[in-house]
């Protein structure tokens, strides 16, 4: 078996706004596994500013992995840790050379285009007749539940964004779950979740900055409104230290964006120490190509999810890959009828 890996860089559409800046681009890497006929492709989907492997030594651990790819997977997983997203890359590219169709990981009525997966539109932070056009354009399009970043613009404006939308829609219309990604003070969070708390919200992701656990554990028992821990699980791979986490801060949910915190395999210890605390979860994809997004498509739809999930859509980009991926109604589709079209 021998592996290649290759840089590629992701051109927005529409500049994203976040609470940490406005997105232009987004860098991945793709790993290409050969067996003699056969082939796998894995996205590294390395997050400039988020991910805990964005570090100057990230392209010499891609070539050192292409030169060692023949200790295998388990392997090489194990020396791997501080580098999540190439565990996922690598899990990827596995799965994708042992299949019979390079982009079919996980078989199932997802990928056989007979079933979907609930996801939430999401709305990118921006001025307020940006976001209230977005807001239109989602519940347009038949999305049942909608999430929105706040945090970067005026509060007052963002709530009267929200309340704009209860006038019009339900809770029972229409889910609505909001992500701070950290902007509130420990000193302000509380007040903000009581205002919030009057709109009928699903939940909060991340109200304050990640690395306060104490703080993080007061506001999830004291908050009127749910709280989702997010990046909060960044870099934490030990079980006994996520076993720690979630017994200290006790969250109503956890989000798991497998592009950061290893995989689907560092995905499976979240979900499975969640559960068995009583914390729900949902999946969320981390800006990853048509080809990161589709893998972990199939990973989730075998997870078999309980709540609307926070799958892309890959409409972001310019120059994303044509792929059977679709959105209908608010739902993630396989459209087996159309086909690949990934050249790098």
């Amino acid at each position: 078996m021998t592996a290649e890996f290759h840089k590629y860089t992701l051109e927005f559409k529409v500049p994203g706004g976040t609470s940490r800046g406005i997105l232009q681009i987004k860098e991945t890497y793709f790993l290409i596994l050969r067996e003699g006929e056969s082939y796998g492709i894995g996205e590294c989907g390395l997050f400039k500013g988020l991910s805990f492997d964005d570090r100057p030594d990230y392209e010499n651990k891609l070539q050192w992995l292409c030169e060692n790819i023949h200790l295998g997977l388990d392997v090489l997983m194990s020396f791997l840790n501080e580098f999540p997203s190439i565990q996922i890359g690598l899990e990827m590219a596995f799965k994708s050379i042992e299949s019979k169709n390079p982009f079919v990981l996980f078989p199932s009525e997802f990928t056989k285009g007979t079933d979907g997966i609930p996801i939430n539109g999401l709305i990118w932070m921006g001025t307020k007749d940006v976001m209230k056009r977005q807001i239109k354009e989602k519940i347009d399009a038949g999305y049942k539940c909608i999430k929105m970043k706040i945090g970067a613009i005026d509060f007052q404006t963002e709530l009267n964004l929200i309340k704009s939308i209860r006038k019009e829609f339900t809770s029972k219309d229409l889910e609505l779950r909001v992500d701070a990604n950290g902007a509130f003070s420990t000193s302000e969070a509380l007040e903000i979740l009581k205002w919030l708390s009057d709109f009928n919200l699903h939940s909060i992701e991340q109200p304050i900055k990640q690395g306060q656990w104490d703080e993080m554990a007061e506001l999830c028992e004291q908050s009127p409104l749910p709280i989702a821990l997010d990046e909060e699980l960044i870099g934490v791979f030990s079980v006994t230290k996520q076993r720690e986490l979630l017994q200290t801060i006790k969250p109503q949910y956890i989000i798991l964006k497998p592009s950061l915190i290893g995989g689907f395999s560092g995905s499976d210890l979240w979900i499975n120490l969640a559960e068995k605390q009583g914390i729900g979860w949902w999946i969320t994809s981390a800006l990853e190509s048509n080809i990161g997004l589709n893998a972990i498509a199939q990973y989730t739809y075998g997870k078999g999810p309980e709540l609307p999930q926070g799958l892309g859509t890959g409409g972001l980009f310019k120059n994303n890959f044509k792929s059977p991926l679709q959105v209908k109604r608010g739902n993630l589709n396989y459209n087996t009828e159309l086909n690949w079209n990934f050249k790098i």
